[in-house]
């Protein structure tokens, strides 16, 4: 299901978010990245919302499902709106592209992360399946 037709306050409620005001505004404010953002992306956007707020509630989201945290290498952990109303199988996540140059790291939304064979009673929680390199804008610039 795409959350982005559904009234905020609902797709919160339906992850058990409380949702105030502020976490409405938060979460609308993610909606607006394309791909991945991090918690200084959203401090720039949302300079009237304290630092300690945003990090309780992208915390808060991360653990009901509503965002998947990754760490891309950049010293930086990123976040992704989970866009499968929280239920996200490891069939459903899907890999991530950083560029080395811009900085930037990207959502490849149709490029599922592999199956992994693990042990027999382990429980697998996060999967990070990243690729590094130069993305397409960064490439062009570097073959000018």
């Amino acid at each position: 299901m795409d959350n982005r037709q559904t009234a905020p306050d609902e797709i919160l409620n339906r992850h058990g978010i409380r949702p105030t005001s502020v976490r409405i505004l938060i979460y609308k404010t993610m909606n607006r990245f394309h791909d991945t953002f991090s918690m200084a992306d959203l401090e720039e956007v949302l300079d009237s919302v304290d630092k300690s707020t945003l990090f309780r509630t992208l915390a808060l989201f991360a653990e009901h499902h509503l965002v998947h945290l990754l760490e891309d290498g950049s010293g930086s952990t990123k976040y992704c709106i989970c866009r499968n109303d929280h239920i996200c199988g490891i069939e459903e996540l899907h890999c991530h592209f950083y560029c080395e140059a811009c900085h930037k790291t990207f959502c490849l939304d149709h490029t599922h992360i592999p199956a992994v064979r693990y042990p027999a009673g382990f429980e697998v929680r996060q999967i990070d399946y990243l690729l590094k390199g130069l993305c397409a804008s960064c490439r062009a610039k570097r073959h000018e």
